[in-house]
């Protein structure tokens, strides 16, 4: 009997989300025993926010001393903690803004290896290290450290097709149901199921063995 053909998830990701990053680098061992394909969707979740969800900028600029915010915070740093991340933040240059680094992204979105890989070197340069991912060196350094062309990626960050891939994505994200990053979309029978942020990767995984 032939087996059966992997499921493929779509993670769609923004760089500058530290919730991300816990789920970028909690999914790959959640899902190990799993059949099934990731593939990475970079998109702008300032884009997303702005058309969808424009009350979490808000309660992010005037709650942040709230319960629930104080709370989150420390939900963030135990999730850290729990999957062997440091997270130093926030850094300096939190708020980021991400639409320099999310282009370089959507160049390599191509080749998901090289996504992958420049992802999760991105994530460790501004979540563990601190560096800012808005500066241009920056990308380029972290690039070149993964053996990418940083120069022509910088470049590449220029071009309108590069800058339309990303509104592209952004846009399709947000019709298919997408309010923030990570989005996760798991297809099943009947469609596809949306699952939102690191908390509910033990859902993911359900949803990819019983939908």
């Amino acid at each position: 009997m032939t087996a059966p053909a992997p499921k493929t998830i779509e993670f769609f990701f923004d760089l500058s989300s530290p919730w991300t990053c816990l789920a970028f680098n909690n999914i790959r061992s959640l899902l190990a025993d799993c059949e099934v394909t990731i593939r990475w969707r970079p998109f702008l979740v300032g884009g997303v926010h702005n058309q969808v969800n424009a009350s979490f900028v808000q309660s992010r600029a005037t709650e942040m001393t709230s319960p629930k915010w104080l709370h989150s915070g420390r939900s963030l740093m135990d999730w850290a903690a729990y999957s062997g991340v440091t997270l130093n933040f926030p850094s300096k240059h939190h708020p980021l803004r991400s639409v320099h680094a999310m282009r370089v992204c959507c160049q390599l979105e191509h080749d998901q290896a090289a996504l992958e890989g420049f992802a999760s070197a991105a994530f460790a340069a501004y979540f563990t290290d601190m560096r800012n991912l808005d500066d241009p060196a920056e990308l380029i350094a972290i690039a070149a450290a993964c053996g990418l062309d940083g120069e022509a990626l910088a470049a590449g960050t220029q071009q309108q097709s590069c800058k339309d891939h990303l509104r592209t994505n952004t846009e399709e994200a947000v019709a298919r149901g997408a309010f923030g990053s990570p989005s996760i979309f798991v297809p099943t029978a009947t469609g596809e199921r949306l699952y939102f942020g690191n908390d509910q990767l033990p859902l993911v995984k359900w949803a990819i063995q019983t939908l």
